[in-house]
């Protein structure tokens, strides 16, 4: 992803990529809004209020505009914008100019039915809403039932109705037609899925069953409970039916059971991979710091842990710790990367919980947000930590007599004798 600096004279104009109505704004609220924040759907709302009355394209306007109708900072309205892409709400375009312009496409929210059916997006549903507002909302999307046991159909066929006669093609004058369009979620799976189905016997799993759907399904799975190919073949495998085939509501739950049963009970939600564009630090500083500065703030905690580690995949424990800042404690993925830094460096390379969670306290106490705050407090810190290592140094030893009792010993008269001729010499 290429990343533009945005400025308030910089245009935009809105384009409608599908049929907007008054259910998506229910989805939006009831759906999205939990997951992704009420600013965020603010944004999508403002965009949607910039058509023209087809609701087609908008007019040119300025992000200036956008940042006063909205009383928002632009870094704000940068970080709403970047949650709705992610989301699959909004893309992006940008042609450089004079004046930089952008595009913003909109999209559909997903029809209730696949967002439930979503691992991504339900789960982060669930965990931010708690399960008696999920059970709420996902009975309200609920289709009533009816039993039509009683009841003899009797609609009529099309052939019934109506009958065909010859006519010239219309279809040279149809053109593109608006529709109902939603963006799907991307995302760039950690996972190969030939080696998580090359750990399954051939026997178990009929290989030809096996669609698009099903492999997008595995990856998103794989993402948001942050699986191992040989955890994803595992649960795949105990998710296969009697017809050989995988039970994708069987792997959902197999998927959910077992990411509960390894978190004591907790259930995965979504963070930033990376620090948030609105506190990074400005560019056009090419100094050493600064591009220190920048691999903290560019690089996910998950990564920068797995380059410390040779790139090998990180342990239980490891995962661990990184869940307990990021959703515990919230911090952001920037601070994140100098905490583990600063920890690895004074502790020998190893990553204690307790005293990860010790400095992490501190340093939320403090509020820090940013990577620049983060840098210096763990410098002061470990200033700090070096004079009281010096100072211990610098404490001169007894030695082995002091404190000691001696013990008085009496001359005997030969020897007091002898004493008092060698004191006569110096008379």
């Amino acid at each position: 992803m290429i990343k533009k600096n945005v400025l308030p004279a910089d245009t935009f104009v809105v384009i409608n990529k599908t049929v907007l109505n008054d259910q998506d704004r229910k989805l939006l609220v009831m759906l999205y809004q939990p997951i992704i924040g009420q600013v965020a759907i603010s944004l999508y709302f403002s965009l949607w209020s910039y058509l023209d009355k087809n609701e087609l394209f908008s007019k040119e306007w300025t992000h200036h505009h956008l940042m006063t109708n909205m009383r928002m900072k632009l870094s704000e309205i940068i970080e709403a914008r970047e949650k709705l892409e992610a989301i699959g709400l909004l893309k992006s375009y940008f042609k450089t100019n004079h004046i930089n312009h952008y595009a913003y496409l909109l999209y559909s929210p997903m029809p209730a039915s696949e967002f439930f059916k979503n691992p991504i997006l339900s789960t982060s549903l669930y965990n931010n809403v708690g399960d008696t507002e999920y059970n709420k909302t996902v009975e309200y999307f609920r289709m009533p039932s009816l039993n039509l046991k009683d009841y003899e159909e009797v609609t009529c066929h099309f052939d019934e109705v109506f009958e065909a006669i010859p006519t010239s093609s219309l279809e040279h004058l149809v053109g593109d037609i608006k529709r109902r369009n939603h963006n799907p979620i991307e995302l760039l799976s950690k996972i190969d899925i030939d080696n998580v189905f090359s750990l399954i016997p051939d026997e178990l799993l009929n290989r030809k069953s096996i669609t698009k759907e099903t492999k997008d399904l595995i990856y998103k799975i794989s993402f948001v409970y942050n699986l191992s190919e040989d955890e994803t073949s595992e649960l795949v495998r105990n998710s296969i039916n009697e017809k050989k085939m995988i039970d994708k509501d069987r792997l959902r739950n197999n998927s959910r059971k077992y990411y509960q049963f390894e978190h004591s009970g907790k259930l995965p939600s979504l963070v930033y991979r990376n620090q948030p564009e609105y506190l990074r630090k400005p560019v056009g500083d090419t100094s050493p710091r600064a591009k220190l500065i920048y691999q903290f703030e560019t690089t996910s905690p998950y990564d920068f842990l797995c380059r410390k580690n040779k790139h090998n995949t990180l342990s239980k424990s490891e995962r661990d710790i990184l869940s307990y800042l990021a959703l515990d404690l919230n911090m952001k993925p920037g601070v994140m990367n100098v905490l583990l830094d600063y920890v690895l460096k004074i502790n020998d390379n190893k990553l204690n919980r307790s005293f990860v969670e010790s400095i992490a306290g501190q340093w939320m106490r403090s509020n820090v947000q940013t990577v620049e705050e983060a840098m210096m407090l763990a410098e002061k810190e470990y200033q700090k930590r070096n004079r009281l290592v010096t100072k211990k140094k610098n404490v001169v030893a007894k030695p082995d007599w002091f404190d000691k009792t001696i013990e008085k010993q009496e001359a005997s008269i030969d020897e007091q004798k002898e004493m008092e001729e060698l004191l006569k010499e110096f008379q």
